[in-house]
């Protein structure tokens, strides 16, 4: 477990921050932009988890799961792994972790009528506060994905796929809490010409 004593340390006041590694890096790396990105994805599910709590548990549970585990995709992030020893075993995110999403995906997408439109984000606060949370993780997504591309910034690949399955995963979810669907509110191509 982690034990932070202190919040403040006044190291970061020079516009730098420390990998997992030791490394310093400008709080503005796109490493730095990723792991953030993502706890601020993280952030949105706990603002969507007031919603869901009491009206939606199961999917309140699956929650949850995303959001220990969006702590290990940020740790996973903070430890690029170069090939270096470490002298200890650094947290990454794996394929079980992406099939129960899938499990959890496939679950509440069973209820739920196939679309005919795209859904404008809404419907519930619970909807919105999802589609929100969404939007952010597809945010982390596209800064994974770019970072990856860069050979000197490797990115476990599962990674990104579980960041993609949780962004579909939230899709699904946002539909679920919206009466299974019935209460999405879907765009209507150039309904206000």
């Amino acid at each position: 477990m982690v034990k932070l004593n202190r919040i403040y340390t006044r190291t970061g006041d020079d516009g730098t921050t420390g990998l997992g590694t030791g490394e310093r890096r400008l709080k503005s790396d796109p490493r730095v932009d990723a792991y953030g990105t993502v706890d601020e994805a993280n952030a949105c599910i706990g603002m969507a988890r007031l919603h869901t709590a009491t009206t939606h548990p199961s999917i309140d549970a699956m929650l949850s799961r995303i959001q220990n585990d969006l702590f290990d995709l940020g740790a996973d992030l903070a430890v690029p792994d170069d090939g270096k020893p470490l002298g200890y075993e650094p947290l990454r995110i794996t394929a079980s972790q992406t099939d129960r999403v899938e499990k959890d995906i496939d679950l509440l997408n069973k209820d739920l009528e196939p679309l005919k439109s795209f859904v404008l984000n809404g419907g519930t606060p619970a909807a919105a506060a999802l589609h929100l949370a969404r939007t952010v993780a597809r945010r982390a997504e596209r800064i994974m994905v770019a970072l990856a591309q860069d050979p000197a910034e490797p990115v476990n690949r599962e990674a990104i796929k579980y960041i993609n399955r949780v962004s579909d995963f939230l899709f699904v979810a946002a539909r679920a809490v919206n009466d299974n669907g019935n209460a999405d509110v879907l765009w209507i191509p150039g309904k206000n010409r």
